[in-house]
């Protein structure tokens, strides 16, 4: 660790070299490598690849001058998306940003972490040692394990993001003790559980103090997406306590899925569902810097699957009725957070409710001491309408004075456009004039093409000028889709 630290004291000079202005020559090195457990990590076995071609925007990062940038991934981009994010570029940019991107591709489509696959490969390594010679440089990651340490390690290079001794801050019980810390309210419940009868107990408890009480929500303590968490109801039960109501508390959570069962013992939160006649679930995105400040960088309105559980998109910005308590809290967070040593881009969610008439209450429910949902879409927005979002106000206005909103996903999906080419789907964005317009700064810019070929799925980010604006342009970009898969069907 002392190699690492000494890689680190780098990190501020190099960071501080990545902005518009800046006219010192320096690399960014984008790893979107998912080190997660291997229960999580075989979610998404057959689309990790598709899943870091998300991060395919960072070309649009390019337009600053003195960036030079290598993206590494697990499988080669098509020509047609990389060509597509050039083409949003300034022309006179564009042309010799080509020279200043490098694309590593380790040709592995195993469901393991890139970083793991990019260890394998050190003819890689050495080439990429080599490309970014003695410019600064940083790793701009997705998540930080022993594993992305160890490629700062080979490359030399230093790492912006949270040390992984540090990971267990993101976990959910930890989340829970973070957030009373900073003063910020959380949802009733239980945290450092790790059994099928403190699930039970901590049920139980939270009934007998709310008897109206209508479900409680599970989560595994490392996981993310929604995908560690079970919704238990509580209709149909007799009184908390009873022999009988325990009993069958217990066979419904048995019902779970077993690998969710065996993972409960690695600890997990127990906490009342926050429901309300008007509810939402909203996230902010943080940065920290290496000197320690805290930025607010954005808020979002959650997009989620039917159990209200699983992320499937967003809106930004949140709600005026409150994304300026949201940016509050997260400021508060990131600065406990910041205290503790967390580094780099990381999110918060919360739970949002309220009566039919007054104002909203906001509960944290977790860290993400990573990247998120939210990191690139954010990314092609603040890259292709430069701007700055007000925390206080949750207005975002770019530096033509204009605001700004998104709805983007990772999600638009039908098994009927699986196999459509990605330059096809670019063509119908561009000739239904959808796709995105330098000059009005409007438009649906697409990402994780390459999934289409797996399950005919695909992401957008699409900008408007208002929030109808947005949803118009995500809603006639399914329609467009459709139109084309119908053609080729």
């Amino acid at each position: 660790m002392d190699e690492f630290q000494r890689l680190q004291s780098r990190l501020e000079a190099a960071h501080a070299a990545n902005t518009v202005e800046s006219t010192t020559r320096h690399t960014v090195v984008v790893l979107p490598s998912f080190s997660l457990g291997e229960s999580l990590l075989s979610h998404y076995a057959n689309r990790l690849s598709a899943l870091e071609h998300r991060f395919l925007v960072c070309v649009l990062m390019l337009r600053m001058p003195a960036v030079r940038i290598v993206y590494v991934c697990s499988g080669e981009p098509s020509d047609a998306i990389v060509d597509h994010y050039f083409s949003l570029l300034p022309p006179a940019i564009a042309a010799e940003a080509r020279d200043r991107l490098r694309i590593v591709v380790v040709d592995d489509p195993s469901a393991r972490s890139v970083s793991d696959k990019l260890l394998d490969r050190p003819d890689l390594i050495e080439s990429v040692r080599s490309w970014i010679g003695d410019d600064l440089a940083f790793i701009e990651p997705w998540n930080v394990t022993e594993r992305e340490v160890e490629v700062a390690r080979r490359l030399g290079i230093p790492l912006n993001g949270t040390a992984p001794e540090l990971w267990p801050l993101g976990f959910k019980s930890a989340g829970r003790s973070i957030f009373r810390e900073a003063g910020v309210p959380v949802p009733p419940g239980f945290e450092d559980l790790d059994s099928v009868e403190d699930a039970v107990d901590a049920i139980d408890r939270l009934r007998t103090d709310r008897p109206e009480l209508a479900a409680v929500v599970l989560k595994h303590d490392d996981s993310g997406a929604g995908d560690g968490n079970a919704v238990i109801r509580l209709d149909d039960l007799e009184a908390p306590g009873s022999l009988v109501s325990r009993r069958r508390l217990k066979g419904r959570i048995n019902t779970l899925e077993a690998w969710y069962i065996s993972d409960l013992s690695l600890g997990f939160v127990a906490e009342a569902r926050i429901d309300g006649a008007r509810f939402s679930s909203p996230s902010a995105q943080i940065d920290i810097a290496p000197s320690g400040s805290v930025s607010v960088l954005s808020t979002h309105e959650q997009i989620l699957d039917d159990s209200g559980q699983v992320y499937l998109g967003c809106r930004f910005p949140a709600d005026p009725g409150y994304a300026g308590v949201l940016g509050g809290h997260a400021r508060a967070i990131g600065k406990t957070l910041a205290e503790r040593g967390a580094l780099g881009r990381l999110a918060v969610d919360f739970v949002t409710s309220a009566a039919e008439e007054g104002p909203w209450t906001a509960y944290a429910l977790e860290i993400n001491l990573r990247k998120s949902g939210t990191t690139h879409p954010f990314s092609v927005l603040r890259h292709l309408a430069p701007g700055r979002y007000d925390p206080e106000t949750g207005v975002y206005v770019d530096d033509l004075g204009q605001e700004k909103w998104y709805v983007a996903s990772d999600n638009l999906v039908d098994e009927r456009w699986t196999g459509l080419a990605e330059a096809e789907v670019i063509e119908a964005l561009r000739s239904s004039g959808l796709g995105f317009a330098p000059t009005s700064r409007t438009g649906v810019v697409p990402h994780m093409l390459s999934c289409l070929g797996i399950d005919g799925r695909f992401g957008v980010t699409a900008i408007g000028d208002s929030p109808g604006h947005a949803d118009e342009l995500y809603r006639a970009t399914r329609a467009a889709i459709e139109d084309i898969a119908v053609v080729s069907g």
